[in-house]
C-alpha cells in the first residue's frame, strides 16, 4: 500500500514531519531509535532552522521523537507510533497473538454480516437503542471514552441483528481488543474527522430506522473509510466488499 501524499496546501514543516513519521512507521523503528542531528535532517530535506523547529514541535506534539543536545545526542524515536487510525482515533497495543490487527480484521467481517442483517430485523426498540447509543457517542470529550462508546455503539448494532451466536462472537472480538490496547489518543486537527464519523454512524441508524437500502449502502461504504492507517501494510485489515 503506498502512503498517501500529504495535501498541498501542507506546510513545508508538516510534509517533512509526514515523511519522518512515515519513516518510522514503515520501518517500525524501536524507541531510542536515532533519526539523526538537527543538521543532518536540515541537509537531507533541505529545510531551514525555522521550519527544523516547527517541524520538531509536530513530531513532538504527536510524542514521536526526543531531542537531546550534546555530543552523542541528536533526535530519537520517543515513543511506538500508533499502530492504528480509526476514524478521530490513533490506537496502540501490546503485542499480541493474535495479532491486533488481525482482531480489527475479524471485527470488520462480523460487523459486515451483523450491520446488514440489523438492517433487516431491527425492531423500533433496538433504533431507540441506538439513538441512545449515539447520545453516548456525541457527550464523549475523552479519546479514550469516545472509543469505548463507539463499541457500545457497534455492540448494539450486533445486538439489533437478533443472532446471539455472532453478537457473542463479537462481543469476544471487542473483549480481546480493549484487552491489549495501551493508549488512545484524539489524532492531530482530530475535529473535522470527529464530525464526519458522527455523522456517518447517524446516517446509519437513519437509514435502518426507515429501511432505506440505497442510504444504508452509501452510509456503510463511508463508514469503511474510518480506518486510515495501520502500522503494517501488509497487515492492514481488509474491508469486506458491499455492493
Amino acid at each position: 500500500m503506498q502512503r498517501r501524499e500529504p495535501a498541498l496546501r501542507s506546510s513545508r514543516a508538516e510534509r517533512v514531519a509526514a515523511d519522518l513519521e512515515h519513516e518510522i512507521l514503515s520501518a517500525r523503528l524501536p524507541v531510542g531509535a536515532h533519526l539523526g542531528r538537527r543538521s543532518e535532517i536540515m541537509d537531507r530535506f533541505g529545510i531551514s532552522p525555522t521550519v527544523m523547529n516547527e517541524t520538531l514541535r509536530i513530531l513532538r506534539d504527536r510524542d514521536l521523537v526526543a531531542v537531546r543536545p550534546g555530543p552523542g545526542g541528536g533526535i530519537t524515536v520517543a515513543s511506538a507510533p500508533p499502530q492504528v487510525r480509526l476514524g478521530a482515533l490513533d490506537l496502540s497495543f501490546q503485542t499480541s497473538n493474535p495479532h491486533p490487527l488481525d482482531l480489527f480484521e475479524a471485527r470488520l467481517y462480523l460487523e459486515f454480516g451483523l450491520t446488514k442483517a440489523a438492517f433487516e430485523r431491527a425492531t423500533s426498540d433496538d433504533v431507540a437503542a441506538m439513538r441512545s447509543a449515539m447520545v453516548v457517542m456525541r457527550a464523549s470529550t475523552d479519546a479514550a471514552e469516545y472509543f469505548d462508546a463507539v463499541l457500545a455503539f457497534h455492540g448494539v448494532v450486533a445486538a439489533a441483528a437478533h443472532i446471539p451466536v455472532l453478537e457473542g462472537m463479537h462481543q469476544l472480538v471487542v473483549t480481546s481488543i480493549k484487552a491489549v490496547l495501551t493508549r488512545v489518543v484524539f489524532a492531530g486537527d482530530h475535529e473535522p474527522l470527529l464530525k464526519s464519523s458522527l455523522d456517518v454512524h447517524d446516517d446509519v441508524v437513519a437509514a435502518i430506522a426507515l429501511h432505506d437500502q440505497a442510504s444504508f449502502v452509501d452510509a456503510i461504504n463511508r463508514h469503511d473509510q474510518d480506518l486510515i492507517r495501520a502500522d503494517d501494510p501488509d497487515r492492514t485489515p481488509v474491508t469486506p466488499q458491499r455492493p
